[in-house]
């Protein structure tokens, strides 16, 4: 009895496979450790069964070393992607980060074991409810099916283009402060013109020791004021999803 395998479908499978998966290591919210890597796996191959028709890749099944060439490959441009994905969705924590800097909250930052990076409260609460978000309102649907195309865009066998990276990651990095900055600008502006009128007192008033009375001051303010930046976080995770479909797919080969 002779068993024949379908090598060019396997193979498909396999690159589609390995791309699918170093994507899910690095972009939100597949990337955030609560998910487990075994489902990351099962949902990477089953992804590739289904992406498999629109990318197949044909090669000599007796050439091991090319094939282990495109698995490489494909490791590169799912990390690559992941990247930029990762990148867009940096946003949230940023703006996060900045209400805790000048708010004071950088001070009580902590470790944390799900995203292996130290993160103070409001830079973990924004990046736990835009990971809730995404969840919720079906966005990693968009994050699929951006990547699904990206075999449409970048098939199996093409290289990446480091120049359409490099332009894509500096335009990522733009919208990333840009964003963070829309957010948490006004509310940072607002407890700088806190610190200052506070030092003015203090040079009014030496004996009153205004910074000491002023910490209560600034926590009940970043409360009250962040309150109100925290209602735009659904409005932005729809836009920076969108966004990053709109990343994925002008990754030109």
């Amino acid at each position: 009895m002779t068993l024949t395998l379908p090598w060019v479908g396997l193979e498909s499978v396999l690159l589609a496979g390995v791309r699918i998966a170093a994507f899910f290591v690095i972009a939100p919210p597949f990337s955030h450790r609560g998910i487990p890597g075994t489902v990351k796996a099962m949902l990477a191959m089953a992804l590739a069964l289904l992406v498999a028709p629109r990318a197949r890749a044909a090669s000599d099944p007796t050439d091991i070393a090319a094939f282990v060439g495109q698995l490489v490959l494909q490791v590169v441009v799912g990390v690559a992607l992941g990247f930029l994905v990762s990148v867009v969705f940096s946003a949230i924590q940023a703006a996060g980060s900045l209400i805790d800097m000048f708010g004071g909250f950088q001070m009580a930052a902590a470790y944390d074991p799900m995203m292996l990076t130290n993160s103070a409260t409001f830079a973990r609460l924004y990046q736990f409810t835009a990971i809730v978000l995404l969840f919720a309102s079906d966005g990693y649907q968009l994050v699929i099916t951006g990547l699904v195309r990206t075999f449409d865009v970048l098939p199996l066998g093409t290289p990446l283009d480091l120049a359409s990276m490099a332009q894509l990651s500096s335009a990522g990095m733009s919208q990333m402060f840009l964003a963070a900055l829309q957010i948490a600008g006004p509310l940072a502006v607002v407890l700088f013109l806190a610190d200052v009128g506070l030092g003015l007192l203090t040079r009014v008033a030496p004996a009153l020791n205004a910074f000491a009375l002023g910490f209560p001051l600034k926590i009940l303010m970043t409360l009250l004021l962040a309150s109100t930046a925290f209602l735009a976080v659904p409005h932005l995770v729809s836009s920076l999803t969108d966004d990053a479909m709109n990343v994925l797919m002008g990754v030109n080969p």
